[in-house]
């Protein structure tokens, strides 16, 4: 479930993803909200970027039962100040801007940046670069958030995101997800 909050949380094209409560207190991702988050029960995943969380709960409950109580607590917490991450978690994980990267690195980022993640961010989740092999055009990306394990997240690989690279950069012949 996709909680949106009118204020951004992390700077825009940072994520970051907690599969469990050991991630959420890991030293240089930890984060206070997503640690408190995985108090209830029903959290089995917590996934923070631009002005989101999403949240995965396991299968033996229904949203309609817990639904009211995370939103409370959600807003609560904001209300109360509390911090979304350690200061270290944002310092550690800025963006970085490689001037190295080939031409076609930078067009499959700024492509990606440009059409892809605001659709895949309106859904949730997120999509990040990972890499690029000259020799076979193919292009990993990292996805994150509802994304992970989504059963469309394959059609949209191949048919949205595969399509649209393989037109804008003409070096792209296949997209794959790292880690899935």
């Amino acid at each position: 479930m996709k909680f949106v909050l009118n204020f951004e949380l992390v700077p825009d094209g940072l994520s970051f993803d907690y599969p469990s409560l050991e991630a959420a207190l890991e030293e240089g991702k930890s984060s206070p909200l997503a640690a408190d988050l995985f108090q209830f029960p029903h959290v089995k995943r917590v996934f923070i970027a631009s002005n989101f969380i999403t949240i995965t709960k396991g299968d033996d409950i229904a949203w309609e039962e817990v639904l009211r109580d995370t939103k409370q607590f959600i807003k609560i917490y904001f209300e109360e100040n509390h911090p979304v991450f350690e200061q270290k978690t944002i310092d550690s994980n800025t963006l970085i801007v490689d001037a190295r990267d080939s031409d076609t690195v930078q067009k499959i980022k700024a492509a990606l940046d440009q059409y892809v993640r605001p659709a895949v961010e309106s859904d949730g989740g997120a999509i990040n670069f990972h890499s690029f092999d000259e020799g076979s055009g193919v292009v990993k990306v990292l996805l994150q958030g509802s994304c992970s394990g989504c059963p469309s997240s394959t059609l949209t690989l191949k048919a949205g995101i595969e399509n649209l690279l393989t037109r804008m950069v003409p070096d792209v012949k296949e997209v794959v997800a790292e880690g899935v």
